[in-house]
């Protein structure tokens, strides 16, 4: 059943998430729609929302601590010189509409506002499809416009003095298991070695379910991932790592995500394998 507010994507007649249209969230918690759960087709789930370690992470969506000043991200904002601050400045992303509504995916309108002023308009096209007996992919594409008469900046606490902190834009809060997942990309391995670096997909791996992010366009394979599993289990696609993201009055700036959601644990051909059914050219 689906309503205004919500929907199930299916594959295969199976249910593989739920999607939150207008979720009850605080305002400290920067409101927005978010996928969860998410689970593999054995249904295993493969998302966590409003974890105790971090309120404000809210299953698979797009966050962004700093658009203009504003905190999208929720929680604390990182203030240059004074570190995480509590501050009064948190926007949301408000569901305008499904242009598209289906059992595999949906079309999506957005707006996102801060202090009583839209900033950005969004476009978001997500879709599921069947890759193999025991995988999925989720094709998440999200295109934010300037609303305004003047540029619009985005930012990371990396951008604003925090180094290894350039999170915001596609992110994906992991299921949290006994032991921190296995991260690796097709040369490289540990989160030490994959975080703020570039690759064309990066893998995560717990005990009995794998996911595998990858860049679908040229522009998107150009930020760095942004990955944690140790202190908890997540990946992001940066789009501001070391320098602000500006988007023009009437500009718009376009990132495309394919996650491949497998059951089991994938090694590296068969992560690499899976990408390149899942990532059309």
């Amino acid at each position: 059943m689906t309503t205004d507010e919500s929907l199930v994507l299916r594959v295969a007649g199976r249910p593989v998430g739920r999607y939150l249209a207008r979720p009850e969230v605080p305002a400290r918690l920067s409101p927005r729609p978010y996928l969860h759960p998410v689970t593999t087709l054995s249904g295993t789930a493969v998302t966590e929302l409003s974890p105790a370690d971090h309120l404000h992470h809210l299953g698979v969506g797009v966050a962004v601590p700093d658009v203009e000043g504003h905190n999208f991200w929720g929680g604390r904002t990182y203030v240059r010189d004074r570190g995480p601050t509590e501050l009064d400045n948190h926007g949301s992303q408000r569901h305008v509409g499904f242009q598209l509504r289906d059992p595999d995916g949906f079309v999506e309108e957005l707006r996102w506002v801060a202090s009583g002023a839209e900033l950005l308009r969004e476009r978001r096209t997500v879709a599921a499809s069947e890759l193999t007996e025991s995988a999925w992919a989720l094709d998440f594409t999200f295109s934010l416009t300037n609303a305004t008469d003047a540029p619009v900046s985005i930012g990371s606490p990396a951008t604003n003095g925090r180094p290894g902190a350039a999170y915001g834009g596609f992110f994906w809060r992991a299921r949290k298991e006994d032991r921190p997942p296995r991260v690796f990309t097709a040369d490289a391995e540990g989160e030490a070695e994959v975080h703020g670096t570039r690759a064309d997909w990066l893998a995560l791996a717990g005990d009995s379910w794998t996911l595998v992010f990858a860049g679908a366009t040229a522009t998107t394979r150009s930020d760095p991932w942004f990955v944690r599993a140790d202190e908890y289990p997540g990946v992001g696609s940066s789009l501001a790592h070391t320098e602000r993201l500006t988007v023009e009055p009437g500009g718009t700036a376009v990132r495309r995500i394919v996650t491949v959601v497998a059951d089991g644990t994938l090694d590296r051909g068969e992560a690499a394998a899976l990408v390149r059914k899942a990532v059309s050219p």
